[in-house]
């Protein structure tokens, strides 16, 4: 996996936490398994990450992603959407994917990308569409990105964004956020370096994860969507 300066320049801008596209806000499950008790050092935080990018980011996020990224047309990129819909069981992370993924896609509209323009009309006409996984395959196409820098740019923001929920909650301190991410980084890169079979069926298994979203709504006072 080799990239050109540009290419480098540009996986710094998607990847970089400040990137206006409303990560901020989801925590994907760290707030209700910290809330729990489950989840309170860095050790635990980072077996956390690696759980989320080895049994649902790869199985499932990465699977679509390249559907999507590679789909010939939007209506088989709306195709790829709805099945990331009909195997998102849990309606919190559903609900989730789909607030994360319209951020994402307002932003690429904003920024001129015509793939972008066109699919956020249908998503406006169905429901079921706008899942973050298959809004990043269209807005990282539309920025230039090639599949592989894709896929890395999706790995790298979920790392981000799940290291600064931590460090937001008072999980980790800055340093120690800075070894999670280190150590994040050697896991993603493992993953990358397995590319999923063509018809791969996306899946996941990280019930805990799912277990602490699903309890989110439940909660008297919560910091994040999920």
């Amino acid at each position: 996996m080799t990239f050109t300066p540009a290419t480098a320049l540009a996986l710094l801008q998607y990847g970089d936490s400040a990137y206006p596209a409303g990560g901020f806000a989801f925590s994907w499950g760290i707030e209700g398994l910290a809330a729990d008790g489950l989840l309170d050092s860095p050790a635990q935080l980072d077996g956390f990450i690696a759980d989320h990018l080895g049994h649902r980011w790869q199985t499932m996020d990465r699977v679509l992603l390249r559907r999507a990224f590679i789909a010939p047309d939007l209506e088989l990129v709306a195709a790829t959407d709805r099945l990331a819909e009909a195997v998102t069981l849990s309606a919190e992370m559903r609900e989730g994917s789909h607030r994360a993924g319209k951020a994402l896609l307002g932003v690429a509209v904003k920024l001129g990308g015509s793939g972008s323009v066109t699919y956020r009309q249908m998503v406006s006409a169905d429901p079921r569409l706008g899942h973050l996984p298959v809004v990043q395959a269209i807005a990282y196409r539309d920025a230039g990105l090639t599949l592989d820098a894709a896929e890395l740019v999706s790995g790298w923001t979920l790392v981000t964004g799940l290291v600064s929920a931590a460090t937001r909650l008072g999980i980790v301190g800055h340093i120690e956020a800075q070894r999670s991410m280190t150590s994040a980084r050697a896991v993603l890169a493992e993953l990358l370096a397995d590319t999923p079979d063509a018809g791969a069926i996306p899946s996941s298994f990280t019930p805990l994860i799912d277990i602490a979203v699903a309890r989110g709504p439940s909660r008297h006072v919560r910091m994040f969507a999920t």
